[in-house]
């Protein structure tokens, strides 16, 4: 079953920096990478990206973790996870696109600055999370050619 492209907002920041993509491992216990990072100071608002339930709210393995069931995503339901999350959401808290589930806490990574590692399942097969984004919300914008001043002319 594909992945609707049904976020209406980046998790962190307006467009944050990809500092780890998807990696998915060949086998269920292979290396891989679950999930992407993306760049973000300590203390930034993490934010749900699509409307859906808080599954879980809490700790795991000493790191704050935010998982939410995503709406009218088929059955089962993709389950979307932000870590390291300190919450400001509980189980069963009905969430809206782009309302705050949280903030990124400070904890040591694997990436070399602060980052909010974001992850996708349905079931237990994970999928790329950059695939909720709609064309709109990923892509970068446009160039603009602007009009250079003072240039005189051939």
């Amino acid at each position: 079953m594909p992945v609707p492209a049904i976020a209406r907002s980046w998790p962190v920041g307006a467009r944050p920096v990809v500092v780890r993509g998807w990696d998915p491992p060949a086998t269920p216990y292979a290396r891989g990478h679950r999930g992407v990072d993306l760049a973000a100071p300590v203390g930034s608002p993490v934010r749900a990206v699509a409307a859906g339930r808080v599954l879980f709210a809490g700790q795991v393995a000493g790191r704050g973790v935010v998982s939410l069931e995503l709406t009218g995503t088929g059955t089962p339901p993709l389950r979307t996870t932000y870590t390291p999350v300190r919450p400001s959401v509980s189980a069963g808290d009905e969430i809206t696109p782009a309302q705050p589930v949280g903030t990124l806490a400070a904890t040591p990574s694997h990436c070399a600055t602060p980052c909010l590692h974001w992850g996708l399942r349905r079931d237990k097969a994970y999928l790329n999370p950059l695939s909720l984004l709609p064309a709109w919300l990923s892509a970068r914008a446009p160039a603009r050619l602007l009009p250079v001043l003072g240039v005189p002319l051939p």
